[in-house]
């Protein structure tokens, strides 16, 4: 909540400019990357988010050029959204900020302290997962 609190990570404008995406748009862009295109029915099952509240959120991502609404794939009759070039460049440099941002943040930590750290929080992020029954996609199996 600290490193979000106090603009070092996206989504807070509060401490610098350098990031594009607010937050909800850095999470949902995260998702639908590692999935693939998804409905608002798929993301409210991923997120347990209402639908009024991803339509407002997707709405903006359409109107900033981040996501398009396109057929499912699958042939379903639900439009689904799928990240574009913008989309994923404006995630890549964020993702990238808050990889130096963190960076900066531990680089007085050794590097048995880093791994350490990353264990713990893979271990706290798995348990909330597990309580909240919506596991997040990882693409390396870890």
């Amino acid at each position: 909540m600290l490193l979000s609190r106090h603009g070092y990570l996206s989504g807070s404008r509060a401490r610098s400019d350098r990031w594009r995406l607010d937050r909800s748009a850095y999470i949902l862009l995260s998702r639908i990357q590692l999935d693939g295109p998804m409905s608002i029915g798929q993301l409210s099952e991923a997120f347990g988010l209402d639908a009024s509240t991803l339509n407002r959120q997707t709405a903006a991502m359409l109107r900033a050029g981040l996501v398009e609404r396109i057929p499912d794939p699958d042939g379903g009759i639900a439009r689904k959204f799928r990240v574009t070039e913008e989309g994923a460049r404006s995630l890549d440099e964020d993702r990238g900020l808050n990889v130096e941002v963190i960076g900066g943040l531990m680089k007085d930590w050794t590097e048995e302290e880093v791994a350490g750290f990353a264990a713990s929080l893979r271990r706290l992020n798995r348990a909330i997962e597990d309580l909240e029954g919506r596991p997040w996609p990882r693409p390396d199996g870890s």
